[in-house]
């Protein structure tokens, strides 16, 4: 018995040494900055290693539950020696709830146990009407009940009626109640499992490290699983004063870990594209079958779906004024402060050195002179005037590269892995615009307010869906396309009511004649646009006449009152200028003659 009590012992230490010799170097990396790319991200985190003399096998963990292994790059301050990696998801790491969380299971619990109390109520008291209904038969069978008895049954059955169906009442008020909470409660708590809900990813490295130590170990790699698109607000107050455009990027991430405090940066590019620039080869001619020529139109068409370096994140740049040493100050210098003024509002020295240096939009310093001109003998020791940031887009620094646009937040961003959409203002500009109003009443007979905005290039857009919002008023989307050859970028701005238009057909002055075998149709028609708002307005009109591929089909323009005319569109214009309450009229009439037994779509 002792020998085999030996031999367990043995055998369960020769285990533990077993799994103590394979016990992994294991480190969570923090995320520091991360670069979205419109589909993609390139993600970079810092871990802390120590290392022995020699091999080691060490897992980061904490990384992105998905990555391009062709990307990843990995460095340290040491000469430790990257001999291999490898990339795993670790689908059985448990996820940590949240307090939020917590508190709503416990308040799920505790309303499921007075739902279960109430349920037991409830039930009582039907079953106590049901005994009372049961029981309404009083006195015997040979003896009758006096008015009195009867008058007294008759009380207590209606009183406790009334009591049992006011509480039953109360009671279901009661639950209704409690299941509408514990619906939301519900419904919250599984918003919060999609926040939380996470599967990270790690990577497996065998490394060679000539002196053991610790290290600081530098990992990034691109995520496939974010991604960015812009969107923009216009703000126009009138036609009269310049468009205030508001560019803003929606970001979204799924990467399984949750970015907190992160040095966020936005890219125009996509990393992840086919980077071979096209060759050109030898095209010869030949006859080919209709069958295969359309089979081969048809080939690779699909329905498709269109998508839309980094710094540490307590990078302060410091501007320096010049220094002297403080035996070279005299008495009177040294007790004469300057005056600090933050944001026009006078601030003590100790106020002044409690201000972020990121915060910062603009500092001046004022000499004894300037200082002393500006706000009086108080500021005889020099002035140090700050401007504070007052706006998000002041945090964020436009990078113009070779290949695409960055924009730098200086600001810490916390994104969730939620794959919700979370707004992040980029810039604001204010942007000179030409206003005039637009309509082809042909086809709508609505005036729309056009802006026309040029040197948009320095804008740095991309295509994108904006909110238009109109003297204080919301009125609805456009989308801003700056891929265009064009000097100047437009945009609609939405319908304007007060600008009217009217095309109406003139039935004196249109006709149908026979001349012989052919049919001749006279359209005539009056277009009357009116100017109703307080000022005056630019107006772009436009109509059409119909054109002829057919020599059967002949097509006369009679009058255009003017119009500029395109003769290989069919397109006239009109380039006018209305001041307030002013209407015009123009008119435009064309002749077609064709075959009298054919048909024609001349409407």
């Amino acid at each position: 018995m002792k020998h085999i009590s030996f031999v367990v012992i043995l055998l369960l230490g020769t285990w533990i040494q077993t799994q103590a010799g394979n016990e992994k170097n294991i480190v969570t990396a923090a995320l520091k900055s991360a670069t979205v790319y419109r589909s993609g991200a390139e993600l970079t985190h810092t871990a802390r290693v120590t290392l022995e003399s020699g091999n080691n096998e060490l897992v980061i963990d904490g990384v992105s539950n998905r990555i391009n292994m062709n990307s990843l790059q990995i460095g340290n301050d040491g000469n430790v020696t990257i001999l291999s990696s490898s990339f795993s998801t670790d689908f059985l790491k448990p996820v940590q709830q949240t307090i939020a969380l917590k508190r709503l299971e416990d308040s799920v619990e505790s309303i499921n146990k007075e739902l279960a109390v109430i349920g037991v109520a409830i039930k009582t008291d039907q079953e106590l009407l049901e005994l009372l209904k049961s029981n309404k038969t009083i006195g015997g069978t040979q003896t009758g009940v006096s008015v009195a008895e009867l008058t007294k049954m008759v009380d207590y059955y209606r009183m406790k009626t009334l009591e049992l169906q006011k509480e039953i009442s109360q009671y279901r008020a009661k639950e209704t109640r409690l299941l509408d909470i514990f619906a939301k409660l519900n419904a919250q708590i599984k918003e919060e499992e999609q926040k939380n809900a996470k599967t990270v990813g790690k990577l497996l490295l065998q490394v060679y490290c000539p002196v053991g130590g610790s290290f600081n170990f530098t990992v990034s790699y691109i995520t496939p699983l974010a991604s960015w698109y812009p969107n923009y607000d216009l703000k126009v107050e009138n036609i009269n004063k310049p468009v205030k455009l508001s560019y803003k990027a929606k970001l979204t991430q799924t990467t399984g870990i949750d970015w907190q405090h992160v040095k966020l940066t936005l890219a125009t590019s996509i990393p992840n594209q086919d980077n071979n620039a096209p060759v050109l080869k030898s095209w010869f001619l030949a006859y080919q079958n209709t069958n295969d020529a359309f089979g081969m139109a048809l080939a690779g068409k699909a329905a498709g779906v269109s998508i839309r370096g980094a710094s540490t994140l307590n990078d302060v740049v410091v501007v320096g004024y010049g220094s002297r040493s403080k035996g070279e100050i005299s008495d009177e210098q040294e007790q004469q402060e300057p005056l600090y003024v933050l944001n026009g509002n006078m601030i003590s020295k100790k106020e002044f050195n409690k201000i972020d240096a990121k915060a910062i939009k603009d500092m001046k310093v004022l000499k004894n002179s300037e200082a002393t001109s500006i706000y009086g003998s108080r500021a005889s020791g020099g002035a140090v005037v700050i401007t504070l940031k007052d706006e998000l887009g002041d945090y964020v620094s436009v990078k113009d590269n070779e290949m695409n646009v960055t924009f730098d937040i200086e600001l810490p961003y916390d994104v969730p892995t939620n794959g919700k959409e979370q707004q992040v203002t980029l810039k604001d500009f204010t942007v000179a615009a030409q206003f005039k109003y637009y309509t082809a009443p042909r086809v709508d007979k609505d005036a729309y307010l056009l802006a026309d905005i040029a040197d948009w290039e320095s804008l740095n857009l991309l295509p994108g869906e904006a909110n238009i919002i109109f003297e204080g008023t919301y009125i609805g989307k456009t989308w801003i396309d700056p891929n265009s050859t064009q000097d100047t970028l437009n945009f609609t701005l939405g319908r304007d009511k007060r600008v009217v238009v009217t095309r109406e057909k003139l039935k004196d002055l249109s006709s149908v004649k026979f001349l012989g075998s052919n049919k001749k149709q006279v359209f005539t028609y009056e277009i009357t646009v009116k100017n109703n708002k307080k000022e005056k307005v630019q107006m772009l009109l436009k109509d059409q006449y119909p054109l002829s591929t057919n020599k059967d089909i002949e097509v006369e323009l009679i009058e255009v009152s003017g119009a500029n005319n395109n003769a290989e569109l069919g397109f006239l214009h009109w380039l006018t200028e209305l001041a307030p309450g002013e209407s015009k009229k123009f008119r435009v009439s064309y002749s077609v003659k064709y075959p009298k037994d054919k048909v024609v779509n001349v409407n």
